[in-house]
């Protein structure tokens, strides 16, 4: 099985790495010092109750290694479609992509019964790129539901107990290339559950980052500062309920309730939501890939977001100006 990680950074290094750990041909896509540090001394990764450095493959040309068995794309959303071109020599006949999940992906509608259905989004693939490099039909979904950084060059640190890759196909089919996968997964150390309705999982994630990234931005507190803060909470809850009300209308079931969820998410008290992780360091904030998927789904279900639609015009202000937005 040869297996690409394109991005690999702190979730793809994540991911990577557990591969590669259980035998699995893994090439990392990577650059700078941090490709520099991978060739030199291997991955480490850092986890509550494990601490191993893996050899790998490593390479910021893609060219070099040829079609693959899988291709997990583990960039932000925003950089997908400027690094389209480069992923061709990665793509065979049979090649399975696993693209990233943060916001709604542009392949959702594929195969879904419904008046949606293979309805395209132009609004999250614009010109239809991702649809016709790839084509959905060799889409996995996963939800990448662990918190992870890279706090130094070739070195991978996950942020709590709570790792988990739910994934499935879009048809809810348990088929031969998802249970391959799964099992090299799992061989690794790595909770990649099978799941029927992987859209349920997505709407879960995208609800989660959306609010919960979008709180810790605006007040730059870790989760744990929010138990003692029931109002700030009751506006998260406020917004979550908007998005599962636009998710209920087109069709999508919660696969987990939303008062289990804020609880799990307060409980990680010392996390820091990757948003005001990169509010801290500089770095651009993965906004808008969330606020486009608000409105062309909501615009699609026919139901209205207004406290959504406020924090994210508040988050857009604050990130143009910390120079992490829009710039």
């Amino acid at each position: 099985m040869k297996v690409c990680i394109f991005g690999a950074g702190a979730i793809g290094g994540h991911i990577g790495g557990h591969l590669a750990r259980a035998g699995v041909d893994v090439s990392l896509i990577c650059r700078g010092a941090h490709l520099d540090a991978i060739r030199q001394n291997g991955l480490r990764i850092v986890t509550a109750d494990d601490d191993f450095t893996q050899p790998m493959h490593a390479t910021d040309d893609p060219a070099e290694l040829g079609p693959q068995d899988y291709l997990f794309i583990t960039l932000k959303s925003h950089q997908v479609d400027g690094a389209l071109a480069s992923m061709q020599p990665l793509l065979g006949p049979d090649t399975v992509v696993i693209p990233p999940t943060t916001g709604i992906p542009w392949w959702y509608f594929h195969g879904l019964d419904g008046p949606n259905r293979d309805r395209r989004l132009p609004e999250l693939d614009p010109g239809d790129r991702q649809w016709t490099t790839f084509g959905p039909e060799r889409v996995l979904g996963c939800a990448f539901w662990t918190a992870a950084e890279a706090p130094e060059p070739g070195v991978v640190h996950q942020d709590g107990m709570r790792s988990a890759y739910p994934i499935g196909e879009p048809s809810g089919e348990t088929t031969v290339r998802l249970g391959r996968l799964v099992d090299a997964m799992t061989a690794g150390g790595l909770d990649a559950p099978i799941q029927r309705d992987i859209r349920g999982q997505i709407w879960i994630k995208m609800i989660n980052s959306l609010c919960w990234n979008q709180a810790a931005f605006l007040t730059e507190a870790i989760n744990g500062r929010f138990a003692d803060a029931p109002g700030a909470v009751d506006v998260v809850r406020r917004m979550m309920t908007e998005m599962e009300a636009v998710a209920g209308a087109l069709g999508a079931t919660m696969p987990a309730p939303l008062e289990k969820r804020i609880q799990l998410t307060v409980r990680a008290a010392d996390h820091t939501m990757s948003m005001l992780q990169d509010l801290q360091r500089g770095r651009p904030i993965e906004i808008d890939v969330l606020a486009d998927s608000v409105a062309v789904m909501s615009r699609i279900a026919g139901v209205p977001t207004p406290t959504v639609d406020t924090l994210l015009a508040l988050t857009k202000l604050k990130g143009r100006v910390r120079g992490v937005y829009g710039v």
